[in-house]
């Protein structure tokens, strides 16, 4: 049989993509650790949200979560080190964590620094999982690993990474923000717009009162960066919010007409851990 010679395209687990669009897009996933007290979990494995936030509550403390394990990478790596394939791995920010290390930590270990090229997204969520995207899709027009880092390094500064909180609780028990600025956004019920700039969390604009409106608000203040955007696809991407909610951020950018495709996704483990429930953001691309 003979030797597929596509790049092989892998991210960890923070890139949030859908087993759907992970199977269409032939997508291999590293996932990383959440540790609930002294059990430890795969990322979009073993352990689902509503888990993670029912721990979360009863300790009043958020769950470390922690890079892909070197072992995990290697065996994930070695079938295509073998096929002598190039490889381009996609790890969340290398200011959020190590998971890009661990990657290189596991292509030298193999050996196979030539095959494997490791990009810091700079990014999270489905930040990572629309360069990914884009990468498979070069992939399967034949590109090489060298076109497609190029080709994704342009990209990168032009994704376009944000979202509202229900709650501060979960970004302060992580340590994302302070006790003040977490009592009093339960106090005027403040919603902070974090956006993902230079690969960190910076928080933006805040909105106030019920979440629904708030998360309507926020897509509506990106109208005209939504309409500025590259045109193949747009995420909803959240971890639980209300059905009506996500329905109407799908009809209103519908009604935009810019977008080829609108998809959803939820939020895995270790973007929720840190997000906590009623999490939205809208994540595309500028031109």
């Amino acid at each position: 049989m003979a030797i597929c010679n596509r790049v092989k395209i892998i991210s960890d687990s923070t890139c949030d993509l859908s087993p759907e669009l992970i199977a269409k897009y032939n997508i291999d996933i590293l996932p990383l650790h959440i540790l609930l007290g002294e059990n430890e979990y795969e990322d979009g494995k073993n352990i689902a949200p509503d888990q993670i936030y029912a721990w979360s509550d009863e300790h009043k403390t958020t769950p470390k979560t922690s890079a892909p394990s070197l072992e995990t990478a290697i065996e994930l790596f070695r079938p295509y080190v073998k096929e002598r394939r190039e490889v381009v791995c996609f790890s969340i920010s290398s200011s959020m964590s190590t998971s890009g290390n661990v990657m290189r930590l596991a292509a030298e270990e193999l050996e196979a620094s030539d095959l494997i090229t490791v990009v810091d997204s700079a990014s999270l969520s489905t930040g990572i999982g629309l360069l990914v995207i884009e990468a498979s899709i070069m992939a399967e027009n034949h590109c090489s690993a060298k076109e497609i880092v190029s080709a994704i390094e342009t990209l990168k500064p032009k994704v376009r990474a944000s979202f509202v909180v229900d709650t501060l609780t979960y970004l302060y028990r992580g340590g994302r923000c302070n006790a003040v600025a977490a009592m009093a956004g339960s106090v005027f019920k403040l919603h902070p717009k974090i956006v993902v700039e230079n690969g960190a969390m910076n928080a933006d604009k805040k909105y106030r009162g019920k979440i629904a409106a708030v998360i309507m608000a926020y897509v509506k203040d990106m109208e005209e960066d939504l309409k500025d955007a590259r045109r193949d696809r747009v995420f909803i991407t959240h971890s639980g919010c209300d059905r009506a909610t996500v329905d109407a951020v799908h009809s209103y950018l519908e009604s935009l007409g810019v977008f080829h495709e609108i998809l959803e996704t939820q939020a895995g483990g270790v973007i929720s851990s840190h997000c906590g429930p009623g999490t939205l953001g809208v994540l595309f691309i500028a031109k």
